[in-house]
């Protein structure tokens, strides 16, 4: 018998202490910390409820979609393009939705336009989504109205975690406040210098 096998004999006959941050296993010989919780502080959900609308012409997208959300007590709307996904969205009024960039026919930009001309749907939020996280295309996005983008594949906790930031505090999802344009910002400067020359 070899020192290590008298080690590891000694330490299964002694009963590891107890550690409410660690576990033991079965031989007695190593303890292993817990994993460590992604989040530090409970997840925020929209109200029980809460409409969302899925635009993307993946079955599979839509699908997982579908069990991330109905589990956490969110009714889905789901659209395969986007012509069908903007009949749904006047029809149904989501609270928020879900737009693919790269559709079928009409694509997700073109898609946002609408929405945003549509005074039926233009105060519903919109995260876009797409394959390419470019910042072009979030530019894009942000400009034509979108309230913020996801890229594909996503996780559980990155959906919950962009519809969380659209939450206010009775927990509807609401529009980001657009940023103010480029002569919006340079008004108070063009005052103040307008000002000065007088």
């Amino acid at each position: 018998m070899g020192i290590l096998d008298t080690l590891k004999s000694i330490l299964a006959k002694t009963p590891a202490p107890a550690s409410p941050d660690a576990e033991s296993n079965t031989a007695g010989a190593e303890i292993l910390p817990l994993p460590l919780e992604r989040r530090t502080r409970p997840r925020v959900n929209a109200r029980d409820g809460t409409k969302v609308l899925i635009i993307d012409d993946s079955p599979t997208i839509v699908a997982v979609f579908r069990k991330i959300l109905r589990t956490a007590g969110y009714v889905v709307l789901e659209a395969l393009d986007a012509e069908q996904g903007l009949d749904i969205a006047r029809r149904d009024k989501p609270e928020l939705i879900f737009l693919d960039i790269v559709l079928p026919g009409m694509n997700g930009f073109a898609a946002l336009r609408h929405l945003r001309r549509d005074p039926l749907t233009r105060e519903i939020p919109v995260i876009m989504i797409s394959g390419n996280e470019q910042a072009t295309e979030q530019f894009f996005g942000t400009r034509i109205g979108a309230d913020d983008f996801m890229k594909k594949p996503f996780s559980r906790y990155e959906v919950f975690a962009r519809i969380e930031r659209l939450l206010d505090a009775e927990l509807i999802p609401r529009r980001v406040s657009a940023p103010p344009s480029r002569e919006a910002m340079l008004a108070p400067v063009e005052n103040l210098l307008q000002q000065q020359a007088l």
